[in-house]
């Protein structure tokens, strides 16, 4: 599988990260990165990120609150960490060998001892995360970072919102001491801008005052070497750089659609290249977001109109079980419409990762790409191109 090695940016990040000078001492308090969906933000953090965290004799700790959308975000946190731990119980583990080469660790043939049971943590009158990861980092020697994906989903619940209150204790327990051997620190990344930020503004979530910033996508240097690559692979239809570029930009700088209108390219005459790439990439482009906006067809009429409520909002959407929004569902549906009907509706949206529920009856659409490409369609006629099944 192809990859982009961003060595020097994730070198970078991880150095201002473990040894934070004067400037970049706010990103112990957290660290938020935000950026639109399929634009490389996970493949970074695991290919690049963490591996420099790493190298840097840091204790990883990775967590994608999607992987599981049915779970709660607080037992995948929970779990990540016990299997963390675990594996610093285990004298052949990769990590622990990591630490005693990196650190100097001196443990002999036997794994970390904890004071307490990893079956308890996250158990009631069990361990908080706190007290283990305090004591992670006494042992170990060494900064332990925690990185949540998609950390906008912990948003969804009270006890995703609790983890993240619990996750902030570990920080102002760790970190204030003045001899501490190492340091706790947290990522968070997630889709949706204005919810990731908010997490860091918004004086009621536990990170109010962290540092958030966005996602420094692929560009130009990323086009060039795929160019560059599929030349050598053999293809015949390349655009200019500048062309491309463009086409990557309309793309949503999207990786795997950059991908599919260069092979969609390869049908066409090799003279045209310039000219049918900013074809296909618009084409795609709406094609990207089709592929969400069809589980919501799937859904039925009503999951329609309540999408449409939520995604025509100027901001956060309210009032989705309104006795006025439950009249305009109606008259769409062409039948009564209660609000239970909309609160079931609401819950498959949300299991499907289309909207968010952001606080009680405040609701938003999960990735913004999608909620543009929504609004576009109602007001410009979808165009009649064929492209490539997904």
């Amino acid at each position: 599988m192809y990859f982009f090695r961003r060595t020097a940016l994730a070198e970078q990040m991880a150095k201002q990260l473990i040894q934070p000078g004067m400037l970049d001492q706010g990103l112990r308090s957290g660290l938020f990165l935000s950026g639109l969906r399929r634009t490389g933000k996970t493949t970074f953090l695991q290919q690049d990120l963490i591996p420099a965290l790493e190298a840097m004799g840091a204790l990883v700790i990775y967590v994608d609150l999607w992987a599981d959308t049915k779970a709660d975000p607080a037992t995948l946190i929970h779990a990540a960490i016990r299997k963390a731990l675990e594996d610093l119980q285990t004298p052949t583990s990769g990590a622990l060998a990591r630490l005693k080469r990196l650190k100097g660790l001196d443990i002999g043939a036997v794994g970390l001892k904890f004071g307490f049971q990893l079956t308890d943590l996250g158990a009631r009158g069990g361990p908080t995360i706190a007290q283990a990861l305090t004591e992670v980092v006494d042992l170990a020697k060494t900064d332990v970072v925690l990185i949540v994906d998609e950390v906008q989903q912990a948003l969804a619940g009270d006890d995703g919102s609790q983890m993240l209150l619990a996750i902030k204790a570990a920080r102002d327990a760790i970190n204030p001491r003045p001899h501490t051997p190492g340091h706790f620190i947290f990522i968070g990344t997630g889709s949706h801008r204005a919810q990731v930020v908010g997490m860091t503004l918004q004086g009621k979530h536990a990170f109010a005052g962290a540092t958030s910033v966005d996602y420094p996508t692929l560009g130009e240097d990323y086009v060039d070497d795929v160019l560059k690559g599929i030349a050598g692979e053999g293809a015949k239809v390349l655009p200019s750089l500048p062309v491309a570029v463009e086409a990557f930009n309309t793309l949503g700088r999207r990786p795997e659609e950059m991908t599919r209108a260069l092979r969609q390219l390869q049908q066409q005459d090799p003279k045209d290249a310039d000219r049918y790439l900013p074809v296909i990439a618009a084409t795609l482009k709406g094609a990207a977001a089709d592929v969400e906006l069809r589980k919501v067809e799937d859904l039925g009429v009503l999951a329609t109109a309540v999408f449409n409520r939520i995604a025509s909002a100027q901001g956060d959407a309210t009032g989705l079980f309104a006795a006025d929004a439950l009249g305009e569902y109606a008259a769409t549906v062409g039948r009564e419409v209660t609000a239970d009907q909309v609160q079931r509706i609401a819950e498959e949206l949300r299991n499907a990762n289309i909207i968010m529920r952001k606080g009680h009856g405040v609701y938003a659409v999960t990735d913004p790409f999608v909620q543009d490409a929504w609004r576009g369609r109602k007001t410009f006629p979808a165009p009649a191109v064929k492209v490539e099944s997904t």
